[in-house]
Formats: C-alpha cells, sequence, structure tokens
C-alpha cells in the first residue's frame, strides 16, 4: 500500500509540473515586472483578510455540523478545520480526505462513519449554494456547453443525493427493523459492522432534518462562497483587471467546477489552468492571466497553512503520523461497542 501512495503522488507532482510549465511557457520576465510595477498591494490586504473569513466560516460550518453531537470551541473549530485542509492538500489524491477524515475522528473522539457523514455533507450544502450561484450567473452569462454539461450532472447528483439521505433518516426505524429481522440471526458479524455504520451515519446526517441547523447550515455555506468571490474580485482590483464584479462570481463558479475532481496534489497546475481559460475569455491577457492564477493560489493556501500549523503544533502532530495512519486504516469503525448495540436493538 505505501508504495501505491508514492507511485501516486509521484505521477500527481509530474503532471502538476507539467501543466504549471504550459501555463509559463510564453511569459518573459520583462512581462513579469510591468505587472508587478502596477499592482496595487493595498488591495492584497482585503483579499488576504476573506481568505480568513473563508476558513473561518467553513470551519464554524462544520462546528455547527457536528453541534449535536459535540460542542467544540469556535476557535478550535476553525484550527483543527484547517488542518484537515493541510492533509487534504499534501495528500494525494482522494487519499487526502481520508486522512482529514482521521484527523477530525482521532482528535475529536468521534467515530469515522460519523466524521465522514460530516464530510458529506459539507459537499452537499457546498452544491446546493453553487448551483444557486450558477442558477443566478445563468441569467446573464452563457456557460460553456462542457461547463453546462457538468452543472446538470451536479445538479442531478445533489438532488438524487439529498433525496436518498433524507429518506434514510425518514426510514431509519424500519430499516433498522429489516435489517435485524434479515441479518442479525444469518450474518451476525455482518449485521453488526452495518448496524455500527448506519448508527453513526445517520447520527452525522440528523441535522436535514431541522429547519433551523440546515438554514444555518446553508446561510454559512452562502457566506463562504461570498467570501470567495471578494478574494477573487479584490485580486481583480488589486492587479488593475477593468472586470465587473460578476465576472469574479465566473471565475470562481468555473474554477470549482473545474476542480471537482482532484488530479494534483494540492490542485498545482489545474487550478492555474481553470483560472487562465476563463480569464483569456475575458480578454486579459495570458501573462498576466497566469501570474493572477498563481497569486490566488497562493492567497487561498495561506490561512489554510497558518491557522492549519496553529493546530498542529498546538497538538503536536504531524502530516507525517497521519498519512501513515491514513495508509493502514480501515474504513469501519472498530471501536463502537457490540453491547451498545445490543441494548440499541432492545429500544
Amino acid at each position: 500500500m505505501p508504495s501505491f501512495f508514492k507511485k501516486k503522488e509521484l505521477w500527481g507532482s509530474i503532471i502538476a509540473l507539467l501543466l504549471l510549465a504550459y501555463c509559463l511557457k510564453d511569459i518573459s520576465a520583462d512581462e513579469i515586472k510591468l505587472l508587478i510595477a502596477r499592482v496595487d498591494f493595498y488591495f492584497l490586504i482585503p483579499a488576504l483578510l476573506m481568505e480568513f473569513v473563508l476558513m473561518a466560516v467553513k470551519g464554524i460550518r462544520w462546528r455547527t455540523i457536528v453541534e449535536k453531537t459535540k460542542k467544540i470551541p469556535i476557535f478550535r473549530a476553525i484550527t483543527l478545520f484547517s488542518a484537515g485542509q493541510v492533509v487534504n492538500i499534501v495528500m494525494p489524491v482522494l487519499t487526502g480526505q481520508v486522512g482529514r477524515m482521521l484527523l477530525f475522528a482521532k482528535k475529536e473522539n468521534l467515530s469515522k462513519t460519523y466524521v465522514f457523514s460530516t464530510i458529506l455533507l459539507e459537499v452537499l450544502f457546498d452544491a446546493i449554494s453553487l448551483l444557486g450561484l450558477i442558477l443566478i450567473l445563468s441569467l446573464a452569462f452563457v456557460f460553456p456547453p462542457e461547463y453546462r454539461s457538468l452543472s446538470y450532472a451536479i445538479a442531478i447528483v445533489t438532488v438524487s443525493v439529498f433525496v436518498f439521505l433524507y429518506v434514510v433518516l425518514l426510514l431509519k426505524k424500519k430499516i433498522g427493523t429489516l435489517g435485524r429481522n434479515q441479518l442479525r440471526d444469518r450474518w451476525p458479524g455482518v449485521y453488526l459492522t452495518l448496524a455500527r455504520f448506519s448508527r453513526s451515519f445517520t447520527r452525522g446526517i440528523a441535522l436535514l432534518r431541522s429547519t433551523q441547523y440546515f438554514f444555518r447550515t446553508l446561510i454559512l455555506s452562502l457566506a463562504a462562497w461570498a467570501a470567495h468571490i471578494l478574494v477573487v474580485y479584490f485580486l481583480f482590483r488589486s492587479f488593475g483587471f477593468q472586470l465587473p464584479f460578476a465576472t469574479a462570481i465566473v471565475i470562481m463558479v468555473v474554477n470549482t467546477l473545474a476542480l471537482m475532481i482532484p488530479i494534483t496534489p494540492g490542485n498545482v497546475g489545474t487550478f492555474e489552468l481553470a483560472v487562465v481559460a476563463p480569464l483569456l475569455a475575458f480578454k486579459i491577457a495570458k501573462s498576466d492571466a497566469v501570474l493572477y492564477a498563481l497569486a490566488l493560489h497562493l492567497l487561498d493556501v495561506i490561512p489554510i497553512f497558518v491557522l492549519g500549523f496553529i493546530f498542529l503544533n498546538t497538538e503536536k502532530m504531524t502530516i507525517k503520523e497521519i498519512r501513515e495512519e491514513g495508509e493502514k486504516e480501515e474504513f469501519p469503525d472498530e471501536t463502537d461497542g457490540e453491547a451498545s448495540l445490543v441494548k440499541e436493538d432492545r429500544l
């Protein structure tokens, strides 16, 4: 298994370097000097501030999702969430999400299945908010066919997942009864594993049945997108791009859609390409577009690493430890006792 991860990191890094080389190949040192000379660095201050607001809002949103199970101090939730994003960046492709799940579960004494369900809710609320932005943008901009098709696919998947999760909550008792009747006596091991998973998972998605928690989480999701849009816009102003505010929403939406499936570590290369392409469509010079994309990517990761390393240093943890745990970890929660399930069956 370790060799598999190393191989995935190697190929991801190679792809990232090739994409960066493709973006930078036609840019001269003189063009870089001219751009730096006209950059208004004062606008970088609100842009960076909005990046920290973005991380804070996302951390508070995760805190809201787990609030019924465990109340976490706000600053700890923000730094823990940021540490999870650090893990997500440095570990290859989707293994970063596994490392993030392990980190949350270990540091807050939560089951891995429960944390998995909260991360799924994060993605679901991000998708709902993103679809709302796409709908608003579609009234003013015509998206390229490939992005329209992707947005339709996201809408279908989002609605399907939301309906599925809500139905699971509504039928939780009936599903539990069916499982006991069909599996407990025939395959007790399978039943216990599924019961542990189901109990933790449904506890994680329970907020879908609470109007108060649902709308709080949705508002926080929209606030996170708003902060990200402001980062893009303030960076426009810093670079002297004469682009309307709505263009910042377009850049953010196209970038998000293009990065739905991570290919390189930290989306290096793919991020830049996803920002450069729409900027070129808005008649921004390639050299300016590429340097803007690099600056935006750097701004995105600064608060993640600052807040994340505050948590990791406080907890005396390293990325290496989390990586090693992720490579050997099995998903089912082994810590949930059989006795608690037997007690639950009798209720």
